[in-house]
């Protein structure tokens, strides 16, 4: 069902893609450019987004740290003042940081290294592009959560917290801006073969590459889904399990995964 105005034609839009100097983030801004959108890519990694930018002709890259304060505020005004449009129709927050953590092995430091990156950078961006997305009455906003977030998982004492703050604030987001002709989804992905999840010492079910969670993202935003969760024959299981009771929920997640 398409609660966003689907996005049917990228030539000459433009997009920014805050987290893409690798993976997800990536991926996703260079199927955009072979759309033929105008792409800003941003993320901490220097040297990645330069060699994006060489091998994309026409995009931008602008290196910033998202959980420094006023760095996206600063970068949004950059990208504003290179966009031949002058909009922004639209942005999407896809940096994140993950390491595997059990309540046996807490540390207070990691755990507001994930606030930090996964939350904290997300509002950060929100704050920079509202004003413009609310000016020009339209664009689209979304935010890159994870399938982690639905509910507790092993070894996600750190990660799933923030992957849920951003299940609420899209939610909260979405209901606010909908009604001005803004846009706003919550991408869910299952497990995708990233730097991150290279943490993992466990086998990932329907593993994806980031170029095939690229697509379904793309095609996410190309339908107006709202929610765009991959790969189905995973997440779906993972959405029936939202429901099941607490007595129910627990025992089956600690046979599925050994713990």
């Amino acid at each position: 069902m398409a609660l966003n105005p689907p996005v049917t034609d990228w030539q000459g839009r433009t997009v920014w893609l805050v987290g893409a100097s690798s993976g997800i983030g990536q991926a996703t801004a260079a199927r955009l450019h072979a759309l033929g959108a105008r792409v800003a890519v941003s993320g901490r990694q220097t040297a990645a987004l330069d060699a994006f930018a060489r091998a994309h002709p026409g995009s931008l890259a602008l290196s910033v740290d998202a959980t420094e304060p006023g760095a996206l505020q600063a970068a949004h005004d950059r990208l504003m003042a290179w966009s031949p449009s002058g909009r922004l129709d639209l942005v999407a927050y896809c940096a994140g940081h993950y390491q595997p953590m059990r309540a046996e092995d807490f540390d207070l430091d990691e755990a507001l290294r994930h606030l930090q990156v996964n939350y904290e950078g997300a509002l950060r961006l929100v704050s920079a592009v509202l004003p413009t997305l609310r000016a020009q009455g339209g664009g689209h906003l979304s935010l890159v959560a994870s399938v982690a977030g639905y509910r507790g998982l092993p070894k996600a004492l750190a990660y799933g917290p923030t992957k849920a703050a951003l299940h609420n604030l899209a939610d909260v987001l979405y209901l606010d801006l909908a009604p001005l002709g803004i846009g706003v989804s919550v991408v869910n992905p299952g497990f995708v073969q990233t730097p991150m999840t290279a943490a993992n010492d466990f086998t990932m079910p329907a593993l994806l590459t980031p170029a095939q969670a690229a697509e379904a993202i793309v095609q996410g935003w190309q339908r107006g889904h709202y929610e765009i969760h991959f790969p189905r024959r995973f997440t779906l299981w993972l959405k029936l399990m939202q429901h099941l009771p607490h007595a129910w929920y627990f025992p089956l997640v600690k046979r599925g995964t050994g713990v």
